[in-house]
């Protein structure tokens, strides 16, 4: 390895390439240089574009050098999960039809990235057509949970969080259909970010494609990374602000260091193991320490219906009466530590529960995982901050808080 950055946030990094103390050119092929080792053990990179990202890199270089630097994630190298877009690049979902499928046009998102300054590494292995919440069903191979490879990584974003744990990329842009980020995350202990339904962009997800219209309405374009202050960064480059109409509450840079301490709703009717749960109360009490007010809450994680043309009208009803008391939820991402590989083929695509993450997707809240814990055959597990609509800044100023308080962000795999 030519530098030892592979485990720093894109908020540290960032700042050293700006000060022009270490370079681009340093920081992509000492990602490249482990994506490689790590592929046959991972597997959590489909398509890897390595002279691009050299040619970038170098491009980045000079530009910084010259004073041209666009931002935080100028020269940051990033990964794009295989479900969106990217010209001259086959895109596949992890599906065999789609093995050449080789996209015209990127996706909104992968174009935001791309004037940010960000340095695409190439395309992340997933669940096959994320259908899925293993990420062992690929066309190209199951992915590998860094802590642990005999087990899952999570999905449908499998290969995204192995990849950000592992050290392979600083970040990645992803979907979130049931907790298709968030499982993930805390499947493999990184950050995992979705923000209000239809605040980021999904255009060019697999473009001209046939979409289910029930998934289309649940799909959030979502960003998996170390921490969460770097997902504030990707949601301050991501966000169209004509989405939010005008109702976003605050800008995400300014979300942190607020006066007032939010109120927490603690919520009850969760489904978890009791290992799960202990570390869940445990977060509770580091929130509490820190001077929280806190509430018991039951959650909406039960439909009374599925009913797709009052969906808009669900949302608004129950962002407006959920938090008319509290300012976030506070529950665990999974109900269980993750599974082995072996497990999840004899129990299925879902093996990973969403019990606790979908009714963020149907109510379209804005929420994240992030670290908080480890099982006892010390794998990690994750807590989830949910917010109102268009609540990002406190949802990120909460998880921010937590992260501020303990540890569990920075611990990553032993890998060789």
């Amino acid at each position: 390895m030519t530098t030892n950055y592979r485990y720093r946030s894109i908020t540290e990094v960032s700042e050293l390439i700006r000060q022009k103390n270490i370079s681009p050119v340093e920081i992509v092929t000492e990602c490249l240089a482990s994506i490689e080792h790590l592929h046959p053990h991972l597997n959590a990179f489909i398509t890897v574009t390595a002279e691009a990202a050299l040619q970038e890199a170098k491009r980045a270089e000079r530009d910084i050098q010259q004073g041209a630097w666009k931002g935080p994630l100028h020269g940051i190298p990033v990964g794009v999960k295989d479900f969106f877009d990217t010209t001259g690049i086959r895109t596949t979902a992890a599906f065999a039809a789609f093995k050449d499928r080789v996209p015209a046009k990127d996706a909104e998102v992968v174009t935001q990235l791309k004037e940010a300054g960000a340095i695409v590494l190439g395309k992340l292995n997933m669940h096959e057509l994320g259908m899925g919440t293993t990420s062992v069903t690929s066309y190209f191979g199951a992915v590998h949970n860094p802590w642990n490879t005999d087990y899952v990584a999570g999905g449908s974003s499998g290969g995204s969080a192995a990849a950000v744990a592992a050290g392979l990329c600083y970040a990645t842009v992803d979907t979130d259909a049931i907790g298709s980020c968030r499982l993930p995350a805390a499947c493999c202990g990184v950050t995992g970010f979705k923000a209000t339904y239809g605040l980021l962009s999904t255009k060019g997800i697999l473009e001209g494609e046939e979409a289910d219209e029930f998934i289309l309405l649940l799909n959030h374009t979502a960003c998996t990374c170390r921490t969460v202050e770097d997902a504030a960064t990707l949601l301050k480059v991501l966000t169209n602000p004509a989405a939010s109409q005008g109702q976003l509450k605050t800008d995400a840079g300014s979300a942190f260091g607020t006066t007032s301490k939010p109120n927490l709703g603690i919520v009850k009717n969760f489904k978890a193991t009791d290992e799960v749960r202990t570390t869940f109360l445990h977060a509770v009490e580091t929130f509490r320490s820190l001077g929280y007010t806190t509430r018991d809450i039951e959650a909406p994680l039960a439909f009374p219906s599925l009913d797709l043309k009052k969906i808009e009208e669900d949302r608004q009803t129950v962002s407006h009466s959920l938090f008319q008391e509290i300012d976030v939820l506070l529950l665990p991402t999974t109900t269980e530590r993750p599974p082995s590989i072996d497990e999840a083929r004899i129990r299925g695509p879902q093996a990973v529960s969403a019990d606790n993450t979908f009714f963020c997707n149907y109510y379209g809240l804005p929420a994240i995982s992030i670290p908080c814990g480890f099982s006892d055959d010390r794998l990690p597990l994750g807590l989830q901050v949910v917010g109102p609509r268009w609540g990002e800044s406190i949802v990120l100023d909460v998880a921010h808080s937590f992260q501020q308080a303990t540890q569990w962000h920075v611990k990553h795999p032993m890998l060789a």
